[in-house]
């Protein structure tokens, strides 16, 4: 048993290893073409000043003061563009009368890009935080409400057929038929929301805003310190990583039944 399970940590810890195997490379590569000149510290700096330069930011309290609204931000577009998302891509999926009501207008106002409500949000909500956490909620809306809608279409039919077998009512067939197998869309589309509302928060962050890490490289951007223009890239890179591990380890314990092709 113990033998088992120093093999699975082994496994576990080769298989963390292989993940950062690339992205080491790739910074000793970066670090050594700018040592030797290769690249303009102007344009790409190394690795090494853009680390200076986020430990110089923690050190005056800069980051996290702007870290903090970001996240705030990004989190409550997420939970008010998500819940929405959820809600009606479980009403359109079960209800045909609603599906030919809403989707048709639903689908029309996804393909808008961000870029072109911005002025718009403006407009309505200003420069203040309603209009950059809306936008969020946008971004974050859509792929919820689509894989929601797609894997409650997507339920096995033999799956029914099964149900009236075992005489399965409405709510049955719903709690221990429907959703429990349109659960790897719903978390799928709970990933794709999150990786949404990042990128809400960078276009939000960046329409007139006085604080938050877009504003950070904004303004950093102004005074060509591209170090910090890279500090505020690699934190909405690793945020957004995080976030997407977060609701992957759910995704390992709620689907455990699923047998899928490992690769």
């Amino acid at each position: 048993m113990k033998k088992e399970k120093r093999n699975k940590e082994k496994k576990q810890l080769i298989k963390v290893l292989k993940g950062f195997l690339f992205p080491v490379i790739i910074l000793v590569l970066w670090e050594l073409s700018g040592i030797f000149g290769l690249v303009s510290d102007i344009l790409l700096p190394r690795p090494s000043t853009i680390f200076a330069s986020f430990i110089d930011l923690v050190l005056t309290g800069n980051l996290l003061g702007h870290l903090e609204i970001s996240l705030y931000r990004a989190m409550l577009g997420f939970l008010l563009g998500g819940v929405l998302g959820l809600f009606l891509g479980l009403l359109v999926g079960f209800n045909n009368n609603v599906e030919q009501t809403l989707d048709p207008t639903l689908q029309m106002v996804r393909t808008i890009p961000h870029l072109a409500v911005i002025p718009l949000f403006i407009l309505w909500f200003g420069f203040g935080e309603m209009s950059k956490i809306l936008l969020i909620a946008k971004g974050a809306f859509f792929p919820l409400y689509v894989n929601t809608f797609l894997g409650i279409r997507g339920v096995d039919s033999k799956l029914y057929a099964v149900a009236k077998v075992l005489q399965f009512n409405k709510w049955k067939q719903i709690t221990l038929l429907i959703l429990p197998a349109a659960l790897p869309n719903i978390l799928l589309g709970i990933r794709l929301s999150l990786g949404a509302a990042w990128l809400g928060l960078v276009a939000a962050e960046l329409m007139g805003s006085s604080e938050g890490i877009g504003y950070l490289i904004m303004d950093a951007r102004q005074f060509s310190q591209t170090s910090i223009v890279f500090v505020g890239i690699i934190i909405f890179a690793a945020f957004g990583k995080v976030s997407d591990s977060f609701v992957r380890f759910f995704e390992r314990r709620l689907l455990k039944w699923q047998d899928n092709f490992k690769g």
